[in-house]
């Protein structure tokens, strides 16, 4: 009998949001808009300060948590020019952490994760909002295969300075998406189809 185990997503995460909206409707459609390209001098995620977690419901009476241990990736933000920035990270997916080594085994197998095929979540950045104090970022995140657009509210942490004058800067973002929208529709009874994840990045450049 298989044990039940906790899903999740995403990211880079490493990466997602409130809700996943699909641009659609009657008539032409229009063109997508193409995503930034990657500035030269973005920063450069450090994956030993940032962090790719995640909760869900277990039989509806508790929460479950995990996170991704591997994730790397550039970002540029700006909140004075919010229309200049950009997201572009990746999580492995091998890297799923639970604190159970026979629960993580599960989850990268094919009732989950299936990370002989979809080794990867990616989360890449199509533009940026600001409203009032509030940022925002639509992007596309792709876990087990599926990619959706979806937008995230971005929190701009700060910035400084490290060891030998590295600059540093990072953000973080709280956002909730359905599992079951990627195609991981195992126990949805027994396992919450919502997952809440919170990435928190940190980057430097010279």
């Amino acid at each position: 009998m298989k044990m039940c185990p906790m899903c999740v997503v995403v990211p880079g995460l490493i990466l997602g949001l409130s809700a996943a909206a699909l641009l659609g409707g009657a008539g032409e459609k229009p063109a997508p808009a193409a995503a930034p390209a990657l500035a030269a001098d973005a920063y450069t995620v450090d994956g030993v300060h940032s962090f790719a977690t995640f909760r869900v419901k277990h039989m509806n009476v508790s929460y479950s948590y995990g996170r991704f241990d591997k994730i790397e990736g550039k970002f540029d933000i700006d909140p004075a020019k919010p229309e200049a920035g950009m997201i572009d990270m990746t999580v492995d997916a091998t890297s799923v952490n639970t604190g159970n080594d026979k629960r993580d085994q599960h989850l990268k197998s094919q009732d989950f994760f299936s990370v002989k095929e979809f080794p990867t979540l990616a989360f890449k950045s199509k533009s940026f909002k600001k409203t009032g104090d509030a940022l925002t970022c639509e992007g596309d995140l792709t876990m087990h295969g599926v990619t959706k657009t979806i937008t995230i509210p971005v929190e701009f942490v700060g910035q400084g300075e490290g060891r030998g004058g590295v600059k540093l800067a990072g953000f973080e973002s709280k956002f909730t998406i359905k599992r079951s929208d990627f195609g991981m529709n195992f126990m949805l009874q027994g396992i919450g189809d919502e997952i809440t994840v919170m990435v928190s990045a940190e980057g430097g450049k010279k």
